[in-house]
C-alpha cells in the first residue's frame, strides 16, 4: 500500500521506483490518496509517500527499486 497525494513529486518518484520493481518481483499495489479521508490526511500529514508492506511501514519519503526488492525478497504475495 502506498499512501500518497496528488501533485507530490516525492510520491511520483516513489511510484516510479515501485513500478520499476514489477519486472523483478510479483506484488499487488494499492495507492491511497490521503487527502480523500480526513483521518488519513491527519495521520500522514506531510509524511507522504508512505509505503507499507504487509501492513507495516517500510518506507517514508524515498525509496529505491533496489531497497524495495531487498524488502520483498523471499516473499510471494503482498
Amino acid at each position: 500500500m502506498v499512501y500518497s497525494r496528488r501533485d507530490c513529486c516525492l510520491c511520483d518518484e516513489a511510484l516510479e521506483q515501485i513500478e520499476a520493481a514489477r519486472g523483478s518481483a510479483v506484488f499487488s499495489l494499492q495507492v491511497v490518496d490521503v487527502d480523500t479521508d480526513p483521518a488519513l490526511a491527519e495521520r500522514y500529514g506531510h509524511e507522504v509517500p508512505v509505503v507499507e508492506i504487509d501492513g507495516r511501514k517500510a518506507f517514508k519519503y524515498r525509496l529505491t527499486t533496489r531497497q524495495l526488492l531487498r524488502r520483498l525478497s523471499g516473499r510471494t504475495f503482498f
